[in-house]
């Protein structure tokens, strides 16, 4: 039964609308605790901005380094819960950790990349050399 669901000549609007294109493959998968937020990278024309959307994390769990040219952007979280009662106690540990690493180009001032977490999104702004930033128009007079 499986193997029909997963081809997706097999009611292909339903596996695709309803459960959606990764609802069959992900099904069975185990899941380790290794969750990779989303990244959005944008360029502007002063700067690049790293945005991380990593709700339930706080600004003191992300490590964010800067090595020759490769910036890293890291959290570890590890969250522990007890329950005492008079005949039992239950514990439940989990661990949750991801590393995300962007080569930079040759263009950007990195001693001047700051920082910033607001509601659940780490926001990373890498500013760029002068001669990086985009000039506007210029007319040539023809002489």
């Amino acid at each position: 039964m499986l193997p029909i669901l997963k081809d997706r000549s097999f009611f292909p609007g339903f596996a695709d609308e309803f459960l959606g294109r990764d609802f069959l493959p992900n099904l069975f998968e185990f899941q380790t605790g290794i969750n990779m937020p989303s990244v959005n990278v944008i360029e502007g024309k002063e700067d690049f901005r790293i945005e991380v959307a990593a709700p339930g994390l706080e600004k003191d769990d992300f490590k964010i380094s800067l090595d020759n040219n490769v910036l890293t952007i890291s959290s570890e979280k590890e969250d522990k819960q007890e329950e005492k009662e008079e005949r039992y106690m239950r514990r439940e540990f989990s661990y949750t950790s991801f590393r995300r690493s962007f080569r930079l180009p040759q263009t950007v001032e990195a001693d001047k990349i700051s920082a910033s977490h607001v509601n659940g999104v780490l926001g990373i702004t890498i500013p760029k050399k002068e001669e990086a930033k985009v000039k506007p128009v210029r007319q040539i007079e023809i002489m």
